[in-house]
């Protein structure tokens, strides 16, 4: 069917998300419409249609009396979790309203907690983050559309644009999300761990890749890393924890931009969530030689720590940030190796998951002497101080 009932309530799940602005944590949050329907995402667009536009009429009370006619409906791009949708509403000669709607792709909530997300999604929209929220479903949501261009790889990498980052960033980590505060990064990377190492390959060749590799050395790595990690006393602050190219956006003539999609959003470490971005520096290409020196990382954090006056910021709190950054650097990589074995498993999408497994984890093996070396000289001398 293009549009059926689920179980899952996401009118229940809007109260409860936005509950905190009635109680003055976050005023300002407002309650968006919802509905239970689902859209069926492997339809083709002609197919789906009149689904997105049922959706919308339920969704949003002015626009039940509309023709269809009056919908215009295009894909903006299909990625590896979402299908994103732009809708063109003429309401009269006069008014044309723009939206996008987010659907959800099959078998993401296992990479993915959804309720976390829409936890948060109401106080980031309000916050003035991504776009504004207008509506949820059961396998979607709908939200304003953004007059902005997609971020490429190398935009990061120009210092101008590192730097807006940077104080985005440093804003978006303030966000107040009222939930436990404890960081879900290992959380996340256990569970994903547990996940990967009991799949079982229908194809021959995928499941002789897949035998290839030693969860128990993992296991091993994964405890070794915690363990370091832990002594760096990283700041727990509410992270993206996807701060790719294409979760960012410019609009060049007013020079705003726009940090998008939350789904990986959680409490988390200051450290992960930065080296997470400046690992995705490699772009589609996984050129991890594009990791940004030094020299760059100092510029990023100084606009980070103080946007106000970035040449204040002592010589002390930016190595003590570069340690920190580049140890959880690792982290990232054995993170999104173990989200690539299960995606290799469930996704319908035409991708090398199972490659992609092993790229990232040898990145891991690759920096990981390093990287510990300069964790464990740092803590060292902070000892003997």
């Amino acid at each position: 069917m293009g549009a059926e009932d689920r179980s899952w309530d996401p009118v229940s799940a809007m109260e409860e998300a936005t509950a905190g602005a009635s109680n003055g944590n976050a005023p300002g949050v407002p309650t968006v419409p919802s509905s239970p329907l689902s859209i069926d995402i492997s339809l083709p667009l002609p197919e789906m249609k009149p689904y997105i536009i049922h959706l919308l009429k339920t969704l949003f009370q002015k626009w039940s009396s509309l023709d269809s006619s009056c919908f215009t409906i295009e894909t903006v791009s299909g990625g590896i979790t979402n299908l994103l949708l732009k809708v063109c509403v003429q309401e009269d000669s006069l008014n044309e309203s723009i939206l996008t709607v987010r659907l959800y792709g099959p078998n993401t909530d296992l990479v993915i907690d959804r309720e976390r997300e829409l936890n948060a999604l109401p106080y980031l929209s309000a916050a003035g983050f991504g776009a504004e929220l207008l509506g949820v479903f059961s396998n979607g949501m709908v939200q304003s559309f953004i007059d902005a261009r997609t971020l490429e790889p190398s935009d990061m990498r120009n210092p101008k644009i590192a730097t807006e980052i940077a104080k985005e960033l440093r804003r978006f980590h303030q966000v107040y999300i009222p939930v436990a505060k404890e960081p879900q990064l290992w959380n996340d990377i256990f569970r994903f761990l547990k996940k990967s190492e009991k799949l079982e390959f229908d194809d021959d060749e995928k499941q002789s890749k897949y035998e290839e590799i030693s969860f128990t050395e993992i296991h091993k790595q994964v405890n070794e890393l915690k363990d370091l990690t832990d002594q760096l006393n990283s700041p727990t602050v509410f992270s993206h924890n996807d701060l790719l190219s294409g979760n960012i956006m410019l609009n060049d003539s007013q020079g705003k931009l726009y940090f998008i999609d939350f789904e990986y959003g959680s409490y988390s470490y200051r450290g992960y969530d930065i080296a997470n971005h400046f690992n995705e520096y490699a772009g589609f290409d996984c050129d991890y030689n594009q990791y940004p020196k030094k020299e760059a990382q100092y510029h990023f954090f100084r606009s980070y720590m103080k946007p106000d006056n970035p040449q204040a910021v002592p010589e002390r709190e930016l190595e003590a940030l570069y340690i920190e950054t580049n140890t959880f650097r690792l982290a990232s990589h054995i993170y999104w190796a173990l989200w690539a074995l299960i995606q290799a498993k469930v996704s319908p999408i035409d991708f090398d998951y199972l490659g992609y497994f092993f790229l990232r984890y040898n990145e891991y093996k690759k920096q990981k002497e390093s990287c510990f070396s300069l964790a464990k000289s740092f803590l060292s001398v902070s000892d003997s101080a």
